[in-house]
């Protein structure tokens, strides 16, 4: 090739490059100003319940299918899947000696009917330690939320498996975060429970451990029910008609008892915003965008789809779980050195501060393509507290969402998916690269006793 050919090359692929940064820059333009996330969460939050499984999650899932074809997206469908749908019933717990008084609470998911009475004990944080050390046969488990600064994360599962297997009667799980709220969480993936569980609020915890000092006895009963239902995905396509592609997801379900609008109604947001400004974005590689249901209750939509795509042709999954809801977004990069420089690279040209952090978790929608060995990036954002916060309570409402973080973390994540559909090789993690990272994480006796370990994992 001449120098003057050389020459007209590199003009005119700089013309091209200054044209699609010209492009991208006109579609977040017209983000900041976009009132359609915040009329899509007002929707998606206006749905009375959004638990798995019910009527509720499947409107969900006609939202978000609308919202992918409002973008232009093709092959918009929503498919069904089986699972166990858990219903809410009542629950009583009171302490019935020394002294005779009731307490609010709330059963936990997968809780079996029942009524037990036993003595109550406290269990500090619920660690696999502090539960080891005490007698908890036939006794009704406290348990905190929380875990000790400075420790490994201890997921509510593997608390409520140590107490199950300890011997206990009932698990009693009370917030760390004041203000009369009484949190939930499944107690087991899509399957009953051993024992009831229910949550109480941090007031109502202090005085339960108060009275576990003295030796109190308690009578808990939950009603609820476990049974067949059907749960949906909702997907689409965006870009290039490749054989590879990047498959995006969020959840759209939500726990009964509040309106899900931090967990997971901001994430889900996210995931169709930034669907309406891929659609008008250069991609090199096809990006199949998705909302999963039954997330709360056991990843069960993620995992649908880690089960019906062929993942021999999905480069990488992005996960928005947590995204929209804190300012600063975080990225978990699942220990993907590519990933890390896609964050970066982002992170620097969008002159946006996008933390990250190589530690690998099971407990969100990237896990069922992990565990297959496909690369997964989740964007999940910061607010600096420790904890939850408002999420699995009631006062996770539409108030507490700031639409501005919404425009935001969707533009950075349209860029960042963009990114990861640029990039031609994502080196795949083997099983044993990531079990390893799990028990490097402390995961591993916590997984097994939540019975979620994968089979045939040494």
């Amino acid at each position: 090739m001449s120098e003057t050919d050389t020459g007209d090359g590199d003009a005119d692929n700089g013309d091209a490059n200054e044209r699609n940064a010209d492009d991208i820059d006109a579609v977040l333009g017209g983000a900041w100003t976009d009132d359609y996330p915040w009329e899509f969460i007002t929707r998606l939050t206006e749905i009375e319940s959004r638990m798995g499984g019910h009527p509720g999650e499947r409107r969900a899932a006609d939202l978000v299918a609308e919202g992918f074809e409002h973008a232009g997206a093709r092959e918009v469908e929503i498919d069904s899947f089986e699972m166990w749908r858990w219903t809410r019933g009542s629950a009583d717990l009171a302490v019935t000696d020394p002294v005779e008084r009731s307490f609010e609470t709330i059963a936990l998911p997968y809780s079996p009917p029942g009524e037990v009475r036993g003595e109550l004990v406290d269990a500090g944080h619920g660690t696999p330690e502090e539960l080891d050390e005490l007698d908890l046969q036939g006794k009704i488990v406290v348990a905190s939320t929380t875990t000790p600064k400075g420790s490994r994360f201890i997921h509510r599962m593997e608390k409520f498996g140590h107490a199950a297997a300890g011997g206990a009667k009932a698990f009693v799980f009370r917030n760390h975060k004041s203000g009369q709220l009484p949190p939930t969480g499944s107690l087991k993936f899509d399957a009953e429970a051993a024992i009831p569980g229910v949550g109480v609020s941090k007031e109502t915890g202090a005085w339960l451990t108060d009275y576990a000092d003295r030796g109190a006895t308690a009578t808990l009963r939950v009603d609820a029910a476990t049974e067949r239902g059907t749960s949906h995905n909702a997907h689409a396509v965006l870009g290039p008609d490749t054989d590879e592609e990047i498959v995006v997801v969020g959840h759209h379900d939500a726990h009964d008892i509040a309106e899900g609008a931090l967990d997971n109604g901001c994430g889900i947001t996210t995931v169709v915003t930034a669907a309406h400004l891929l659609a008008e974005m250069d991609l090199d590689t096809k990006v199949r965008v998705a909302g999963v249901g039954c997330e709360e209750v056991g990843l069960l939509g993620a995992e649908t789809m880690a089960e019906r795509l062929d993942l021999d042709d999905v480069r990488a999954v992005v996960n928005i779980d947590g995204a929209g809801r804190f300012r600063d977004m975080l990225a978990y990069i699942h220990g993907s050195e590519t990933m890390a420089d896609v964050v970066s690279a982002v992170s620097e040209d969008a002159n946006q501060p996008i933390d990250t952090t190589d530690h690998v978790h099971p407990f969100s929608d990237h896990w069922p393509f992990l565990k297959r060995e496909v690369p997964a990036l989740q964007l999940h954002s910061v607010s600096g507290e420790r904890g939850r916060g408002w999420g699995h309570t009631h006062a996770d409402t539409r108030d507490k969402v700031d639409d501005r973080n919404l425009r935001e973390h969707a533009m950075l994540a349209a860029l960042l998916i963009q990114e990861v559909a640029a990039t031609d090789e994502i080196p795949r993690r083997s099983v044993e690269a990531v079990a390893g990272d799990l028990r490097d994480g402390d995961y591993e006796e916590g997984m097994k006793a939540a019975e979620i370990w994968p089979e045939g994992w040494e």
